[in-house]
């Protein structure tokens, strides 16, 4: 199947194309990127309008960072992966093969970065909102209040020198922990399991923000997370 390049479909178009392509489809509409398939990877259409995040992220930052960036990632892991011995293994399967042979980096780099692009959008929400239920409670056992988690995210995301991610995750102890990793990186590759992250590559705020990646992490915690996409994670 070719990559999709049509940003608006029906919920049935995206139970299709996303059975086709081997996601999973959550409730409420989430995408999980970690079972698309290599003969398939298609990209999943946003959850949400362009310009559904504004004023926050504007819908013109919307449109770059989805329409070029994210799928231009799905386009090249597409022709990588295809022409590699890992055709017809899982996404996430490939990246964490590729991250361990330095022959792989460039199957690597865009596989990640195709995953982290769709975890990215599923964990916006125009709405924002707050945690509930198991994941409230293992984030102030693990930051002692949302306001420390938010806090420990903010501080992994403005010091993430260059481009990268922060990311909320759980480790095999169940305890929350916050992450940040460079480039494509991805906790997984560390055992961890991601809940939710912020893109803090330029292209995801510099042209709402310029330099002021400061103000585009804080307008994100709060008034964009997703929690019950994180909470959906955490199982």
């Amino acid at each position: 199947m070719p990559v999709s390049r049509a940003a608006s479909f029906s919920r049935r178009d995206v139970l299709r194309l996303s059975a086709a392509a081997g996601l999973m489809v959550l409730a409420g509409g989430l995408i999980r990127p970690d079972a698309a398939w290599a003969e398939a990877y298609t990209v999943p259409p946003l959850p949400y309008p362009e310009n559904a995040l504004e004023p926050v992220i504007s819908a013109r930052t919307v449109s770059f960072h989805y329409g070029k960036h994210t799928m231009g990632y799905f386009a090249n892991a597409n022709k990588l992966v295809a022409a590699s011995p890992l055709a017809g293994m899982s996404l996430e399967e490939v990246f964490l093969a590729a991250g361990k042979d330095p022959k792989l980096t460039a199957i690597f780099n865009n596989t990640a970065q195709a995953w982290n692009h769709v975890f990215y959008w599923n964990g916006l929400h125009p709405k924002g909102g707050a945690p509930a239920g198991k994941l409230a409670k293992a984030i102030d056992a693990s930051f002692g209040s949302l306001d420390g988690c938010k806090k420990a995210l903010t501080e992994a995301a403005v010091s993430q020198f260059g481009s990268g991610w922060a990311w909320l995750v759980a480790g095999n102890d169940g305890k929350l922990q916050v992450v940040k990793t460079g480039n494509a990186g991805n906790p997984l590759q560390e055992g961890l399991k991601p809940l939710w992250v912020i893109d803090v590559w330029e292209h995801a705020y510099y042209l709402d923000y310029q330099n002021r990646r400061a103000d585009y992490v804080a307008g994100v915690l709060d008034k964009l997370v997703n929690w019950d996409f994180a909470e959906k994670n955490l199982g």
